[in-house]
């Protein structure tokens, strides 16, 4: 048994408070965090991210709906292409900032310890996670769009966990972990998030834009490599001994199988959605009146020769009525068929069912 569970254990059992308890295992954990982080904005303690989180959690699940209530969607086109431009060109950096303070070349892809050291490229991989770190906190924006323009369906228990976790994510590594195997997940995020956003800042301009969209579906399936990549890669943390602590390639390891999984049934529900959609669509092709066809399903004419709207310059025998232009004598219409002809309903039926 480790001497920290020893720790953990006993102090369970002890009469001390929780507020001692606490105080006890900040002051442990102070003592391996990264020197050169103290005094940091924002890194003292986790609480200001514990409290932006749960101010942003306030604001896109409660007061934000709540505001939007009674108003009409906001029309922001503009700030969506402006920001996620900027987040292309953000990523972007980061991305060549991960290689250039280690990945290209210097770091080893089957192990690689963190270097606290002062020297040019550890500082500047410090640097970077510090970046990274805001960056995830300017992505509570997305969000706050979707709330803004009433886009509730995108607001999903998937998007909100991964918005509250990974600030924590990237104060932890700014605190204790700024470099090394961990930082593999990053680069692999910058790249997605590239992708990603230059998806969206192009959909942002206009549906002219619409037939260069036809990958979308890829973005989830871009994510899903993303995990699987992160997953084997920590899992090399632990084959191999080179001084990364395995408590945290064990924490990759567990987050990047729970987002797998989350992605996957994101996925697999989206995709029936769509394909029930395409099949209910085909449904109602074949199931309703064809223009100009030639059609004999009585279940479109009523027993007493009324004709349901569906029908347009079709030719239907069907009940004794006859709607090729001409009627039965005697039959009756109810107002649905003028002068011999059908009064052309059926598009307008067509286009509710298809929408």
């Amino acid at each position: 048994m480790s001497g920290f569970v020893k720790l953990a254990i006993d102090d369970y059992y002890s009469d001390s408070n929780w507020t001692t308890i606490i105080n006890k295992y900040w002051m442990l954990a102070e003592k391996v965090s990264d020197p050169r982080v103290q005094g940091w904005f924002l890194f003292d303690t986790p609480l200001p991210t514990l409290a932006m989180v749960i101010v942003y959690l306030s604001i896109v699940m409660v007061i934000g709906p709540l505001w939007m209530t009674n108003r009409k969607p906001y029309k922001i086109q503009n700030t969506l292409v402006a920001y996620n431009a900027g987040q292309v060109l953000l990523s972007s950096y980061m991305f060549y900032e991960h290689l250039m303070s280690g990945w290209w070349g210097d770091y080893s892809i089957a192990c690689q310890p963190v270097d606290y050291s002062e020297n040019d490229q550890a500082r500047r991989m410090l640097h970077l996670c510090w970046v990274y770190y805001f960056s995830k906190l300017s992505e509570f924006a997305d969000t706050v769009f979707f709330v803004l323009r009433k886009k509730k369906s995108q607001i999903t228990w998937l998007h909100l966990y991964h918005h509250s976790l990974t600030p924590f994510e990237a104060w932890l590594l700014v605190k204790f972990i700024a470099g090394g195997h961990g930082t593999f997940s990053n680069i692999v995020n910058n790249l997605v998030h590239i992708i990603m956003y230059s998806y969206y800042m192009v959909a942002a301009m206009g549906p002219q834009y619409q037939k260069y969209l036809w990958w979308k579906k890829h973005l989830t399936t871009l994510q899903l490599v993303q995990f699987f990549m992160v997953l084997f890669h920590s899992m090399s943390a632990l084959v191999y001994d080179c001084g990364y602590p395995k408590l945290i390639a064990s924490g990759l390891i567990l987050h990047s199988m729970i987002f797998i999984v989350l992605f996957m049934n994101f996925y697999m529900h989206a995709y029936d959605k769509v394909v029930g959609k395409d099949k209910k669509a085909v449904e109602v092709t074949n199931n309703n009146n064809i223009s100009n066809g030639h059609n004999k399903y009585n279940s479109h004419i009523k027993v007493n020769g009324e004709a349901n709207g569906q029908l347009t310059n079709g030719e239907v025998q069907a009940n004794g009525l006859y709607a090729n232009g001409y009627t039965k004598p005697n039959d009756c219409s109810n107002g649905h068929i003028k002068n011999g002809y059908t009064n052309g309903l059926a598009n307008a039926t067509d286009k509710e069912k298809l929408q």
